[in-house]
């Protein structure tokens, strides 16, 4: 098993910057990709940014190149820088991963999220 903690949310103004932090334990050997994802009030929870273990990553256009997801060699933590930040940016942030622990096929594991407030 994966569990994953988030830390690095809270109370910025347009234009700032803030960076998110995933830290992960259990089986964290077994981890194949981890991401970041926003879900905005009333909103759909959305993909912000993924990165795999081939070190390929992925953003939501509206990210616009503002934010750079990065991890550590033993993939025990993970991070998001955001900078440029906006209103539209603020929701709640919450790490999740992919691990291949069982034989049937890859598991998802999700932290508790983190609040990231933007104001104008």
């Amino acid at each position: 098993q994966v569990r994953l903690v988030e830390s690095g949310g809270g109370l910025v103004q347009a234009g700032g910057s803030l960076r998110l932090s995933c830290a992960a334990s259990g089986s964290t050997s077994k981890i194949i990709a981890m991401g970041w994802y926003r879900q905005a009030p009333g909103t759909e929870r959305r993909l912000v940014a993924s990165i795999d273990k081939r070190g390929g990553t992925n953003s939501a256009d509206f990210v616009e190149g503002r934010f750079t997801i990065s991890v550590d060699d033993a993939w025990n933590t993970m991070w998001m820088q955001m900078n440029n930040l906006r209103p539209e940016d603020t929701g709640v942030y919450t790490c999740a991963a992919e691990a291949l622990i069982r034989e049937a096929g890859p598991d998802e594991f999700w932290g508790q999220g983190t609040q990231v407030t933007v104001s104008s």
